[in-house]
């Protein structure tokens, strides 16, 4: 129990907990793990390793693992309670049994890493492996545990490679292995740090090799990479609207938020920070008094504004703001199609979407979301969780996109570019991400819309797991939001520029384009998979191992 409890908090304070994370709290994550695992392996060698006893111990660490996932991702997604309340129409009392069970059943995962382990622990006792030495395959298994994570239940949110983000010496795995790589040196320094605390024999050198890893892996904190400058530039409208109220907009309504979004379009004084917003230094955009700015690109988030793609007059009002700023637009809206059914009815299918407007105003295409979010976008199980519509009031059921796209877009006069867009909750699948950048985008576009989550800690993981997308990739990325944060990303994940949460404002965006493909951007998740691999054929070895030593222990007839 105390275990677990001290994993959980340890890895909470690794990540951003209300606002810009200090760096010092990244230090965390080094030895975050070291509770649990010495717990874990202190279940597999206490007695007689050959005590019949010893077999119920992966269940016990299965249920250690469980509370410690379960704990963790309580405290760290707790905006999932705030997000089902304040915006989902639950009540207070369903929203935190939302939470409570969105945490058992993520959870799992980290009792199935605890089962694995100890599981994995006892076969090596029973070939004579010393405790220490059983904690090499925790890497190993906790890759694997964040590779399941990511494919399974869909949700890798937040894993252990995204403290180093701001790191200059780990971020250079990324390209090569994705995030998971910084997830595996951090858990390999973890599993050496609780090594030492097990060992009986050259403790102290163990420490002290564990320590001296850290201190240099560290040191990448210090160290700032030379960047490409940038050669282009966009703005990144951030509307700021009501989540709940702004879905419907009158007559007038429409007139001033079309005028507003005109208006933002070619503000190229608007104030900025040239960084993280609270902490970097703010400016005045750099252009002169009374001028205007052509812009490379234009940019509306995600939103709940009411833009429907076949509308007529969405259609006019951003052709109108395309032709009168000369450039082409990425806008957020809801993507319908009009299809017969098999009984000859007509049906709609709508998709969250990122429509394209050519600088001439005609409309070039549109990115469908492929990856929804779970009871935010769709009813997974909708069969068995037909009553899901009855519990909260503002749950949709949209359609899952078929086709990544990349747009080669131009301002009038200007070099074409070819953009790969993705939409809000995408951005923390880094395999799906590196497949726009495969198909030849130069630059990196995600619209989201982070109101949902209120002001919680939730926008500043967000950014965090965007920014690794940039650093996988090699490429500049544009995140724009309704309401902040809206940034630019340069290749190496450093925020550029940004602009305040929870107001009004646009965000003139210095950004380049890169050509060149990256190891992780070909090949993906290589080093994952070779772990879930492994992983597997441990658990086969371990189980054989363990079945053979009981078999021994049967008295002979």
């Amino acid at each position: 129990m105390t275990a677990a409890l001290a994993t959980a908090l340890l890895l909470h304070l690794a990540f951003p907990v209300a606002g810009p994370m200090p760096v010092w709290r990244c230090l965390f994550a080094w030895f975050a793990l070291v509770p649990l695992l010495v717990a874990l392996v202190r279940l597999a060698f206490p007695g007689d390793p050959a005590s019949r006893a010893l077999t119920l111990r992966p269940l016990w660490a299965f249920l250690v693992g469980w509370l410690c996932g379960a704990l963790w991702f309580a405290v760290h997604c707790s905006w999932v309670d705030r997000t089902m309340h304040l915006y989902g129409g639950m009540g207070s009392a369903l929203a935190a049994i939302s939470l409570l069970l969105f945490s058992l059943f993520l959870g799992v995962w980290f009792g199935l890493f605890a089962f694995a382990f100890v599981l994995a622990a006892l076969a090596l006792r029973q070939r004579g492996f010393s405790a220490p030495v059983v904690c090499s395959v925790a890497p190993i298994l906790w890759v694997a545990t964040e590779f399941a994570l990511a494919r399974i239940p869909s949700f890798p949110w937040d894993e252990l490679g995204y403290t180093q983000i701001d790191n200059g010496l780990l971020t250079r795995l990324a390209p090569w292995t994705g995030v998971m790589g910084i997830s595996f040196v951090l858990a390999a320094v973890n599993a050496l740090f609780a090594a030492a605390f097990l060992a009986t024999a050259r403790r102290r050198q163990l420490f002290a090799l564990a320590s001296a890893i850290t201190f240099i892996g560290l040191s990448g904190f210090l160290l700032h990479a030379p960047t490409p400058q940038p050669t282009a530039t966009a703005m990144l409208v951030q509307p700021n609207l009501n989540v709940i109220t702004d879905d419907v907009w009158l007559d007038a309504q429409w007139n001033a938020h079309m005028a507003q979004f005109a208006q933002l379009a070619t503000n190229c004084r608007a104030p900025y920070f040239t960084g993280m917003p609270g902490i970097a230094p703010a400016q005045v955009g750099d252009c002169a008094p009374g001028t205007t700015l052509q812009p490379d690109l234009i940019a509306w988030p995600e939103s709940p504004a009411p833009f429907r793609d076949i509308d007529p007059r969405f259609r006019k009002a951003m052709a109108a703001i395309a032709t009168q700023s000369q450039a082409p637009l990425v806008v957020g809206d809801l993507g319908i199609d009009i299809s017969p059914g098999p009984d000859g009815r007509m049906n709609d299918h709508e998709y969250n979407s990122a429509s394209v407007v050519a600088p001439s105003g005609a409309f070039l295409g549109r990115y469908d979301k492929i990856h929804l979010v779970p009871f935010g976008e769709y009813v997974p199980a909708r069969e068995l969780l037909f009553f899901v519509h009855q519990i909260t009031a503002q749950l949709t059921d949209l359609d899952r996109g078929t086709e990544r796209r990349v747009f080669r877009l131009a301002r009038t006069g200007g070099s074409a570019h070819s953009y790969g867009i993705f939409l809000c909750y995408e951005s923390i699948f880094g395999d799906e991400v590196r497949q726009f950048v495969q198909l030849g985008a130069d630059a990196l576009v995600n619209l989201s819309d982070d109101g949902w989550y209120g002001d919680t800690n939730a926008p500043w993981q967000h950014l965090a797991m965007t920014r690794m997308r940039a650093i996988e990739n090699d490429r500049w990325l544009l995140l724009d939001t309704n309401n902040g944060i809206t940034a630019v990303i340069d290749p190496r994940g450093v925020v550029r520029q940004s602009i305040a949460r929870n107001q009004v404002g646009v965000l003139v965006a210095h950004l380049g384009f890169e050509q060149r493909l990256t190891w992780y951007t070909t090949h993906g998740d290589l080093l994952a998979i070779a772990c879930a691999i492994l992983s597997m054929v441990l658990l086969l070895w371990s189980t054989r191992v363990l079945v053979h030593a009981a078999v021994a222990r049967q008295p002979s007839r």
